[in-house]
């Protein structure tokens, strides 16, 4: 069974919990085991965090952005995460899998090198030499990409194609409980 689900939401802070709190409680109710659910929402916040601080640049209150023509719209108006004020969230369970990517209208990441993935070797077309390696120890930011390196199986960071934003997506093979009602046979 397959479960795919997409969220459009405000470049806001509180949209990163009611996201992961989507997450968990799709993972729960298709009976993910919990250390797997974990690490995939601690990795979705992380990447929620970075489309609300660097997802693009709010044009009025509570994301209303100017469309050249004098007048305020609402980031809602536009579906496809890209208007300056929203982001995208989306996750596919299928199979034994979880793919969940998070795409943002901001400047996207630096493209010097081509998109990072993270099978490629250290310095071999990265975008950025800071994706790299870890921020110092004594950094208080930059460390959310890397988290997500760590928690997930599979990492690509990356920029949407034909218009400006980042894309970041993961997955992870899945585990079951025990007692999970839509486990993979």
């Amino acid at each position: 069974m397959s479960i795919w689900w997409s969220l459009h939401l405000r470049r806001d802070a509180a949209s990163v919990p009611l996201a992961r709190r989507f997450l968990l409680g799709t993972m729960e109710s298709a009976g993910v085991d919990p250390d797997i659910s974990f690490d995939l929402s601690l990795a979705l916040s992380e990447a929620c965090a970075n489309a609300v601080e660097h997802g693009g640049e709010y044009g009025g209150e509570h994301g209303a952005t100017s469309d050249g023509t004098g007048k305020d719209r609402d980031a809602w108006e536009d579906p496809s995460a890209t208007a300056s004020g929203q982001y995208r969230v989306t996750a596919y369970l299928d199979g034994e899998k979880c793919r969940i990517e998070v795409a943002d209208s901001g400047p996207g990441f630096p493209t010097r090198g081509g998109p990072y993935t993270s099978e490629r070797q250290p310095g071999s077309g990265l975008p950025d030499p800071q994706y790299a390696s870890y921020p110092p120890v004594t950094a208080e930011e930059g460390r959310g990409l890397c988290l997500i390196e760590q928690l997930a199986d599979h990492v690509h960071f990356g920029n949407r194609p034909g218009c400006a934003g980042a894309v970041v997506s993961f997955d992870k093979v899945l585990k079951w409980r025990k007692d999970a009602l839509l486990m993979v046979s």
